[in-house]
């Protein structure tokens, strides 16, 4: 695997108890991660927008005695999308998502519905298309036009973590 979701989740510092969103949770390995982190008294929500990897998730969560993991069909390109309540949740993970987003302008305004205030997102991506693995290079999203993306939103940057070889990894919190 180019990046570790455990080491990054490690870096963002996730809390116990804490409830998480993973937008355009994929294959859950995020979900997975932040939902052992988290624990029994935390939430961890897959939202993606294909319900067959969805079911993925529910059955692995299921298989590894993850209770604490719940999905959820949503457009995290659109205001309310998520299908989440305002500021329901301390932190989202954003991780492999940007690239593949059509309509990125919404997408940190929905980040920043659903954070409490104050809350951190954990944005990763990749730098580049790397040999037929990780988006197209035209679907790349650059380290800086990300930064800009969320700054842009009303975000500051908390720091920039280590996410792997061929990824970039910013931690961002929501002004109260």
């Amino acid at each position: 695997m180019f990046s570790d979701p455990q080491k990054n989740l490690e870096q963002f510092g996730l809390a116990k108890g804490a409830r998480v969103a993973d937008l355009g949770s994929g294959a859950g390995h995020y979900v997975l991660a932040a939902a052992r982190i988290v624990g029994g008294d935390g939430r961890v929500f897959a939202v993606d927008v294909l319900k067959d990897l969805l079911q993925k998730i529910k059955n692995e969560a299921a298989r590894s005695h993850l209770v604490n993991v719940e999905t959820l069909w949503g457009d995290v390109e659109r205001l309310g999308g998520t299908r989440l309540p305002d500021a329901s949740v301390d932190a989202a993970l954003v991780c492999n998502t940007l690239f593949q987003l059509e309509e990125k302008k919404d997408f940190p305004l929905e980040v920043k519905r659903i954070l409490k205030p104050g809350g951190r997102v954990l944005v990763v991506d990749w730098r580049e298309s790397f040999g037929g693995m990780g988006p197209q290079p035209e679907h790349v999203v650059a380290a800086q036009a990300a930064r800009s993306l969320f700054e842009n939103a009303g975000f500051s940057l908390e720091k920039e973590i280590s996410a792997g070889a061929h990824h970039y990894g910013f931690i961002f919190k929501r002004g109260v």
